[in-house]
């Protein structure tokens, strides 16, 4: 039996970790509850995002919590770009169709960064990635304290632009009756652009904070894009304060499964409680019922 103090760290550090995860996964639900599809090249744009970090780092130095801001509206631009010039005409408004081009924009991605990068996995040396807090007994990590901090301003300002801007009114009046937006002049296929600009730069923002304490490989946003489906399905799917309470407990789950059944089986409860909220409450946390 493990004692307080250890029992405590690992539920701290699983906030820590959690908060990050649910950035991952607030651009995953935004995306669904505004297109109302499941984005499947999610996962290969935070490796992109990520192998991006690692290139910023060690070809010009620049420090990944310094790289948000650039790299923020850099994939916001790469998202932007995709969703209204590649995935929209691709997909001529079929959402069966859109769901195969961003698989397919998935496995063009994953192959590019192959083959660019072959398979080597591939870190980044700071002076903080081990530096850590005493707080009484436990000891938190620095780079995970920060991930957190940022990952929690982050989803605030998110929940701002949505409920205080003109734009975010827009995605909100698209994603509740798209055909009722365009009839008020609200350019639809503007706003699904935006709200996949806004996914990709959450997923930036993810990359340089998972960066100085993760590695990153050509696949490696597939194991975090399994995770982010699991808070997407827990949380709700579409609902922004779901996704942020969904990554927290999810990975809280992690940590303590980690603690009592080892590191490499730490995600079987993140499994378990998919599936446990697939057969209870498939609506999720804050979903609403069909």
């Amino acid at each position: 039996m493990y004692s307080l103090p250890i029992l405590l760290e690992a539920t701290v550090n699983g906030l820590l970790t959690g908060a990050i995860y649910a950035l991952v996964a607030l651009g995953l639900t935004l995306v669904y509850g505004v297109l109302h599809i499941i984005n499947f090249a999610h996962g290969a744009f935070l490796t992109l995002a990520m192998f991006a970090v690692w290139i910023a780092f060690s070809a010009f130095g620049l420090d990944p919590y310094l790289a948000i801001p650039v790299l923020a509206l850099l994939f916001f631009a790469v998202g932007y770009g995709t969703q209204r010039y590649v995935i929209g005409p691709a997909s001529h408004g079929d959402d069966g169709n859109i769901l195969l081009v961003t698989l397919g924009l998935s496995i063009v991605l994953e192959n590019v960064l192959l083959a660019l990068f072959r398979a080597d996995t591939r870190t980044i040396a700071t002076d903080y990635a081990f530096d850590v807090f005493e707080v009484g007994p436990m000891l938190i990590s620095r780079a995970r304290l920060y991930g957190f901090l940022a990952a929690m301003v982050v989803a605030v300002l998110l929940w701002l632009l949505l409920a205080r801007t003109d734009t975010g009114r827009a995605i909100r009046a698209v994603a509740k009756e798209k055909l009722g937006a365009s009839l008020v002049g609200i350019n639809v296929k503007h706003i699904f652009a935006v709200t996949f600009g806004i996914g990709c730069a959450t997923l930036a923002i993810a990359a340089c904070l998972l960066m100085p304490i993760f590695y990153v490989n050509p696949r490696v946003g597939q194991a975090f894009v399994l995770v982010a489906f699991t808070i997407v399905v827990l949380g709700g799917m579409g609902s922004i304060p779901g996704a942020v309470i969904g990554g927290l407990f999810i990975g809280v789950v992690e940590s303590l499964t980690g603690l009592f059944l080892g590191d490499s089986l730490g995600q079987i409860g993140i499994f378990l409680i998919f599936i446990l909220v697939l057969l209870l409450r498939p609506s999720g946390l804050f979903g609403a019922r069909a």
